[in-house]
């Protein structure tokens, strides 16, 4: 181990930047992630679905959330139509091969999406060409888009209906505020259609 490396200190400065970051979000996003959650679940509410996509981390997360809805997050409930387009290994390698990487999200919305849906892009920077891509064919065809972004937001900032952007430069922290907020997202879905045990955080339903 390198002798200049205090890992006592490294492990205080990873916390003290995730608490930064995490009130950070708290106290810029909230009105947003009402919006998204008002979205997702009058999708759902009406017979659409959830479309979820990203690169690297944020596919991983797009594929987590994505099971959380369609298995169950808080308790065991009907299932809800959720698919993150990450994950068929076949679609992905033709079109990455045959169309181009850059299709990767936009042919599966193409042939899968349609209007009432709702197409959830993550992106760290809000620059990745694939995610930009299927913004501007969901929205062509009708579908409303919902980004998770940070940074200055990028281009994606400027295609999504719905945007979330974490305040903060540093990728991991923004992966961490995108996958609490998408639990968030799966844990007020379920409590807003009143298929969750406990307090309702809405309030009783009138």
């Amino acid at each position: 181990m390198n002798g200049q490396f205090d890992s006592d200190l490294f492990y205080e400065a990873e916390f003290v930047e995730h608490r930064a970051v995490a009130e950070a979000t708290h106290k810029a996003l909230k009105a947003a992630f009402k919006q998204l959650l008002a979205q997702a679940v009058a999708t759902l509410d009406n017979g659409g679905k959830l479309m979820l996509f990203g690169n690297g981390g944020s596919a991983a997360d797009a594929q987590h959330l994505a099971t959380e809805l369609t298995v169950r997050y808080v308790k065991n409930r009907r299932a809800l139509a959720a698919i993150a387009l990450t994950t068929d290994s076949s679609a992905l390698s033709a079109i990455g091969n045959d169309i181009g990487f850059d299709r990767l999200f936009s042919r599966q919305i193409e042939a899968l999406g349609k209007p009432g849906d709702l197409a959830i892009g993550i992106t760290t920077s809000g620059a990745s060409p694939n995610v930009l891509e299927a913004f501007k064919v969901a929205k062509q065809m009708g579908i409303v888009v919902a980004c998770l972004t940070g940074k200055d937001g990028g281009k994606a900032k400027d295609l999504a209906d719905i945007v979330l952007i974490v305040p903060s430069n540093t990728t991991s922290r923004i992966q961490e505020m995108h996958i609490t907020l998408g639990q968030m997202m799966c844990g007020g879905i379920e409590f807003a259609l009143g298929i969750a045990d406990g307090p309702d955080p809405f309030g009783p339903k009138t």
